[in-house]
């Protein structure tokens, strides 16, 4: 009988390794999907036409030379936490938006499947009163892009739209604005000009920031070395682990390795704004 359960045992093992590298991958791909949905930004345009005219899914693997930062462990340690299914567990994760239209949607489909995988019991997601920049998502975009989806003539994104719908009624997705988005502060005096926001995110077990002007302000829009950790740049900013996920637009970057930032510039001069490059950038809660 003891023969036969250890037996069991080592039979059970490959096929939990084989689940948590299933849910691992999944995870990575929806994250990196979202990461390279950055990329389509007005503000960057000129208001002329950005939209995703090739597929991320058939490129990502192309795209994997020029992700200059990929803290994706530091990440699965936290949302793994939850991936047992265990009901008593609960794990929240934050979104704070940048723009609408197709990146949106690969924010909705990277919430959604972190729930589906178990990897998170709840999504917040965080938009602007108003626009920073002609693109920024407000709470017209969220639920214009979900009533879209809804009523699009396509079996999969018309279920994924009901999805969506079901989510935020069932709370398990649940939409945030506040002023303190679109207000000139860097984020490190939330605490002080905006506390009800800061004690909102300290709830959270992961906060995603999308986008090039969350990292400017969570930054300070500094001209750091290169090679500053990115919890120094934060400063006091500190609610909860955090991690930027942006395709690079503007001439602020911190956390690289030794060397990396220097060769870029000596070789691309606008390596820092063409969106060319993206990071997955985590900072532990301090």
């Amino acid at each position: 009988m003891k023969i036969g359960l250890v037996v069991k045992g080592l039979i059970q093992i490959p096929r939990v390794l084989i689940s948590i590298l299933t849910h691992l991958c999944s995870c990575v791909f929806h994250l990196k999907v979202s990461l390279w949905g950055n990329k389509c930004d007005l503000s960057i345009s000129g208001g002329q036409d950005n939209s995703q005219k090739t597929s991320v899914l058939s490129s990502l693997e192309d795209f994997k030379a020029f992700i200059l930062v990929d803290d994706m462990n530091s990440l699965w340690n936290i949302l793994s936490r939850n991936r047992d299914g265990n009901t008593e567990s609960r794990t929240r994760v934050d979104i704070v938006l940048d723009n609408a239209g197709f990146e949106l949607v690969t924010d909705f489909v990277l919430a959604d499947a972190m729930l589906s995988l178990n990897l998170a019991t709840e999504v917040h997601f965080h938009g602007k009163v108003m626009p920073w920049y002609v693109s920024d998502t407000t709470k017209r975009d969220f639920d214009w892009t979900i009533q879209q989806c809804l009523a699009i003539n396509n079996k999969w994104m018309s279920k994924c739209g009901q999805t969506w719908k079901e989510n935020l009624k069932k709370g398990r997705w649940v939409y945030h604005e506040h002023l303190f988005w679109t207000l000139p502060h860097e984020f490190c005096t939330m605490a002080e000009v905006a506390p009800d926001l800061y004690t909102e995110l300290q709830k959270s077990d992961l906060v995603f920031f999308k986008g090039d002007l969350n990292y400017r302000k969570l930054t300070g829009d500094r001209k750091w070395d290169f090679t500053v950790p990115f919890s120094q740049a934060l400063r006091s900013f500190h609610p909860a682990p955090l991690c930027s996920v942006r395709t690079l637009k503007a001439d602020v970057q911190v956390g690289l390795q030794a060397g990396v930032g220097e060769r870029l510039s000596a070789t691309e001069t606008d390596w820092m704004i063409s969106g060319k490059y993206g990071i997955i950038q985590f900072s532990p809660a301090v």
